[in-house]
């Protein structure tokens, strides 16, 4: 895999990284990142999408009122990926990650790519994703997702942005072209950020430790919640804080009490409370370290809030 990473750029509203060198295992030196404020970030959500059309800004408004202080909005296509941005510009509290997701993953011609190159540019842009593999429906062939995810990991390379990962039902696949991905762009890396984030994360915990192991943070949705989820619980429970985001995939995936409903981001602190519960931890503690690891992931910055709360 040719990377070529660019000269590193200074995040959304600061200059450097916010936390110390913090790398998996035998290369770990500032074990993740220290402290910090006791708030809320959804790692990953569609708010751009059709389905927000009428009361996006309400949606917003409770998500702050339940102590969210960041959105990450990710994009699956070109059109949503422009969304994800005019929205981020809209609002200071929203960054966008771009990309196209497996789903789409044919539509991804030399064209688009220089369009999401240049859609890059926008000093709101946090991310590249969310690209992967998708075997499960194969709405684009197999060789073109394998295409599409190739050229997006070395799009991120290139800016040295974190890429957000999807994977189903390609456990074994997905992780050896990761693998392969950290140790193409390592040696260029800054020392101080994560590759990347598996995004609605559905594997086992060994297959957790070892994305961690490469760099990888893991994001649990609300599918924690639901009745035999076991799987994504003992992850929950395994994964070290440091390396664990939380998302709502909004409008996806809602928490079990709001089953046949459309997600939100004010949903999030049931997943953190859930999470908290199957770690024997206080919400305050998971909801402060998980909203610090994806401040990490993403160099959010300073992301408000109040210490301790």
């Amino acid at each position: 895999m040719e990377v070529r990473p660019a000269p590193p750029r200074a995040a959304p509203g600061r200059a450097g990284a916010p936390f110390q060198e913090a790398r998996p295992g035998h290369r770990s030196r500032g074990g993740g990142p220290p402290g910090g404020l006791a708030v809320l970030v959804d790692s990953h959500c569609h708010l751009q999408d059709r389905q927000f059309e009428a009361d996006r800004g309400e949606v917003l408004a409770r998500a702050r009122e339940a102590g969210v202080r960041a959105f990450v909005v990710v994009g699956w296509d070109l059109e949503s990926s422009r969304r994800a941005i005019d929205l981020a510009d809209e609002h200071h509290d929203v960054y966008a990650v771009i990309g196209v997701h497996p789903h789409y993953a044919s539509r991804l011609d030399g064209r688009a790519l220089r369009s999401l190159r240049r859609m890059a540019d926008s000093a709101k842009v946090v991310g590249i994703g969310e690209t992967g593999l998708d075997f499960y429906r194969n709405l684009s062939p197999p060789e073109d997702q394998r295409r599409a995810f190739r050229a997006q990991l070395e799009l991120a390379a290139e800016l040295r942005l974190p890429v957000v990962v999807h994977s189903r039902q390609a456990d074994e696949e997905t992780f050896h072209v990761l693998e392969a991905y950290e140790r193409a762009v390592l040696p260029d890396w800054p020392k101080d950020r994560p590759l990347g984030q598996m995004h609605c994360f559905a594997g086992d915990l060994s297959l957790a430790l070892s994305y961690v192991q490469i760099g990888f943070l893991v994001s649990v949705p609300a599918t924690c919640t639901y009745p035999k989820s076991e799987r994504i619980c003992t992850v929950a429970r395994g994964i070290p804080l440091r390396w664990l985001t939380v998302e709502t995939d909004a409008p996806y995936l809602p928490p079990q009490s709001h089953r046949g409903r459309r997600n939100e981001p004010s949903y999030l602190p049931l997943t953190v409370e859930a999470i908290a519960s199957l770690r024997g931890e206080e919400p305050s503690r998971v909801a402060r370290g998980t909203a610090l690891a994806a401040a990490w992931l993403f160099g959010l910055g300073d992301i408000g809030g109040e210490e301790g709360a």
